[in-house]
Parts: structure tokens; C-alpha cells; sequence
């Protein structure tokens, strides 16, 4: 299989990439990186980024993680959990940990657990934000078809910003999007 890196990190990916099959799992390419699974499960992914190479978990959050290695990929990061690497001797020096954390990561798989992830409704709406939904109902129905995932995505837009006028500002900003259906991230 071609795999789609960079120069950049591609030693590191290729390295990673053995390791994953290895572990006898099965290698697709999903938004345009090389992702392995089990039984069309999604476990592990590489990702080259700027500074580093990346080992990422889907179901991270559920590995025991007995060396402390796994890191959370952001903030709001829920299931997701990686390892970066910026050299071929850090990787070959953490293989066997690597191997037993994804044989764990297909237990995982195999077992049926799930990450309990927080709801959309968990995550407070900013004042400026709900006081452009109260006064807009057209608005308001727009955001609550939202699918979740793009309801959370305006919160944690709005509520980024330090500045109450800022806060206003991205909800003016970002009703044409709510009212189109697409969430902030999508063009």
C-alpha cells in the first residue's frame, strides 16, 4: 500500500505503520492517513504533524496506560489518546509498550467497551450566545437541529474568547453557519 506522508515524517510513519501490523491489523487509508483496525473496527491511526509523528488510540482514554506515555490529543479530546515521536530511535525503543498497548487497544475492541462521552447538553451555552438564541427563535431552531458534535463545536468557538464584546462578536459571526447547517469548522 502507498503511504500517504511527507518526506518529513515518513520514516517515523513507516515505523509505526510496521508496528501496528504487526499486530495482525488490517491497513486502510481514512481521511487520508494510515489507519489500522480490527474486524472494521478503527484502533490506532498514524499521524505526521508539524514537530512530531503520532501514535493516536481511538478508544485511548480505556488503555490502562501503565508507562504514562499517552497524552491527550486537545482539550476536549474525549476517547482519543496518542504518542508522539520525533525520531525512529524513540519509536524502536518503545515497541514492545507500543505492541502490548495496541493488544490491549483490541481487547478493548473485542470486549464492546465504549468511552462514556460527555453529551452536547453538558457543556454550557455562553451567556452571548444563548442571548442571541432567546431573541432569535429562527436562530435558536437552526442551532438545535445541529447534530451535537457541531453544537459543541460554536460553544467551544464562543466560549474560547476571553472578552465578553468578542464573544459577541463570533456569535454574530458564526449565525449565518448555524443557520445554514453546517458547524464552525465546515466551509
Amino acid at each position: 500500500m502507498k503511504v500517504p506522508y511527507a518526506e518529513k515524517w515518513r520514516k517515523e510513519a513507516e515505523k509505526l505503520r510496521k508496528i501496528a501490523l504487526d499486530c495482525d491489523l488490517t491497513e486502510e487509508i481514512k481521511w487520508g492517513k494510515c489507519c489500522f483496525t480490527f474486524q472494521n473496527k478503527n484502533v490506532v491511526i498514524v499521524i505526521p504533524l508539524k514537530e512530531s509523528c503520532a501514535l493516536s488510540f481511538f478508544k485511548g482514554a480505556l488503555l490502562k496506560d501503565g508507562k504514562r506515555i499517552l497524552q491527550r490529543v486537545g482539550e476536549h479530546t474525549q476517547a482519543a489518546r496518542w504518542i508522539k515521536f520525533s525520531s525512529v530511535p524513540e519509536i524502536a525503543a518503545l515497541r514492545p509498550v507500543l505492541k502490548d498497548y495496541i493488544y490491549e487497544a483490541v481487547e478493548i475492541e473485542e470486549s464492546g467497551k465504549k468511552v462514556a462521552l460527555r453529551k452536547a447538553s453538558a457543556y454550557p451555552v455562553p451567556e452571548e450566545l444563548q442571548a442571541k438564541l432567546d431573541a432569535n427563535p429562527r436562530l435558536k431552531a437552526a442551532f438545535d437541529a445541529l447534530t451535537p458534535g457541531r453544537r459543541k463545536s460554536y460553544i467551544f468557538h464562543v466560549s474560547s474568547a476571553k472578552q465578553s464584546k468578542t464573544r459577541a462578536a463570533r456569535v454574530e459571526k458564526c449565525a449565518p453557519k448555524i443557520m445554514s447547517g453546517r458547524g464552525f469548522l465546515e466551509r
